[in-house]
């Protein structure tokens, strides 16, 4: 049987203002793990955090770099502009009453396609984010936080692309990145390569609304999870034959990437599975340290007293 090139979401990175404002925002409202602290590797003088469930398993990871003071951005067609997470359906009333204890605004709760129920917010740099109560997701949260563990967020349920139209995006996902139209109303259409919550790409047909614009508060690319470098290898191929000119593969320490843009705009990457946030931490104090990637470790006295100092009280957000 033929390996699954592309088994569904591995992580989505987003770009924000304020450092210690989006750990706090991420770790200690909505309770999301720091699995890691590092740095960015094109520009060493920004955070890169990575949140997660307990151990930083592929499909609940969001990613960060915070520029402090970073303008605004816009959201648009050509960008992912709405990352929802998943939670139990029992959680509803949990969740809408920690929003409005740390003064998150949010939109009543919604229907979409079947049994999901829809809560739509936003962080304090205007990233969408939305919570799908669901009762289809077998995965744990991570229980270590400020968040009752029954209502941990259990990671991600989708991602959301607004698209000029959906053809040639779904021809890419279809095509060469194994996914399946498995769902659709409206102008929505739902892709998967792994029909589970984690996995689900929508895109919106969007003809009307003006382009994304990057800045703080937008998503900087989604990324899919792959098994291995071999796997990966043949996923390089298969976007090479469609003229979308991939990078090489790139190593960024916890899995290696190759980058390219689909038809849309949107900047994808594809990410191995391994080996993970536990190689250079042990599972049980990921996100306690600086990290840095192994060109940078001779600079790190200086990128110590460079970088912003960041620290969340837990207790707070109990």
């Amino acid at each position: 049987m033929e390996q699954q090139l592309i088994t569904g979401i591995h992580h989505v990175t987003a770009l924000a203002g304020s450092a210690q404002q989006n750990l706090e925002f991420y770790t200690g409202i909505l309770g999301l793990r720091l699995v890691k602290k590092t740095v960015n590797f094109d520009a060493p003088e920004v955070y890169h955090f990575y949140y997660g469930d307990e151990q930083g398993h592929p499909g609940s990871i969001l990613t960060f770099f915070p520029y402090e003071g970073l303008v605004k951005g816009r959201h648009g067609k050509g960008m992912l502009n709405t990352t929802t997470f998943s939670v139990p359906t029992a959680s509803l009333n949990y969740w809408l009453n920690r929003l409005k204890r740390f003064g998150v605004a949010y939109k009543q709760p919604a229907e979409r396609f079947n049994n999901e129920l829809v809560v739509y917010f936003e962080d304090a740099d205007g990233l969408g984010l939305e919570l799908v109560f669901n009762d289809n997701d077998q995965r744990r949260g991570y229980e270590g936080g400020p968040v009752q563990a029954e209502h941990t967020i259990k990671g991600f349920f989708n991602a959301e692309l607004w698209e000029e139209g959906y053809e040639r995006t779904a021809g890419l996902l279809t095509e060469q990145l194994n996914h399946t139209l498995i769902a659709e109303k409206g102008n929505r259409f739902r892709f998967a390569a792994t029909d589970s919550p984690g996995n689900y790409v929508d895109i919106l047909c969007m003809p009307d609304t003006l382009r994304g614009l990057p800045g703080s508060g937008t998503v900087h690319h989604l990324a899919f999870s792959t098994p291995d470098s071999a796997s990966q290898l043949s996923v390089r191929q298969k976007i090479s034959g469609r003229m979308l000119n991939p990078t090489p593969v790139l190593d960024r320490n916890y899995f290696t990437s190759i980058y390219f843009r689909e038809p849309g705009g949107v900047l994808f990457e594809v990410a191995t599975a391994a080996p993970g946030f536990a190689v250079d931490e042990a599972p049980e104090h990921l996100g306690e340290a600086l990290k840095l990637p192994r060109q940078y470790e001779a600079d790190r006295a200086k990128l110590e007293t460079t970088l912003v100092p960041v620290s969340v009280d837990y207790q707070k957000y109990k």
